[in-house]
Formats: C-alpha cells, structure tokens, sequence
C-alpha cells in the first residue's frame, strides 16, 4: 500500500520538482497550490502526510496547519512545513499551529525524505 503524500505548494515549478521527487520515492502523491484546496483535499482523501508551503493564495500554511491539527479525524496526519521562511519567529509559530517538522528553503532533498520516511515509519 503506497504512502498518499499531498504537496501544497503554489510555485507550479517546486510542486512538479517535489512531486516528481516524491513518486521515484514510490509515494501516491496529490499536488494543490492554495489552502483552501489543500483543506478540501485532506477532508476528502485524508492523506499518510502533507507537505506545506507556508506564503500561499488566500489561506496561509499555518492557517491550513492550525485546521488539520484542531480536527480531531485529521489531527494524527503529520505536516511538514516547507518554506522560505526562516525566521525564529515563523519556526515558532509553525510549532504553536502543530507542525512535526519545519524545513527551509532551498532544502537538500536527500533530507526531506529522511524527514518524510521518518514520519511515516513512527510507531
């Protein structure tokens, strides 16, 4: 059973690079480029992870974190920020809205798989 991975990213270009990525990785994986997307998305397919772009259209990535992690049937779905946000500020409010990681751009990709396996794999 493939891991079902959904990459929320509006820069068209990254979200084809991290999907590709993600598929030679052997993961089933849904790509949106706005939060309000993503909601729907995860409220409808409930994916194993997400993959979050903080600076997006009309709902930011911690708007979208704060509601997956307040609903009690998506709450267990780990999220990992993917960002250019950098500052300390930022990482804490990723924290404050229940993200299980938090990494920046540009980002190593051998990383972000070690991350993703990681998350996946817990017990």
């Amino acid at each position: 059973m493939k891991n079902r991975i959904l990459v929320v990213e509006d820069e068209e270009s990254l979200l084809k690079l991290e999907s590709i990525l993600l598929t030679s990785k052997g993961y089933d994986v849904t790509g949106v480029m706005d939060g309000r997307s993503a909601l729907e998305e995860v409220a409808a397919n409930k994916p194993d992870l997400i993959i979050l772009d903080i600076m997006l259209p009309e709902l930011d990535g911690f708007e979208v974190c704060r509601h997956i992690k307040e609903n009690p049937e998506t709450s267990h779905i780990p999220v990992v920020m993917l960002t250019a946000k950098k500052s300390s500020q930022d990482l804490a409010r990723g924290r404050q809205v229940g993200a299980d990681e938090y990494i920046t751009k540009p980002f190593k990709s051998a990383k972000v798989m070690e991350i993703i396996e990681g998350l996946l794999n817990k017990p």
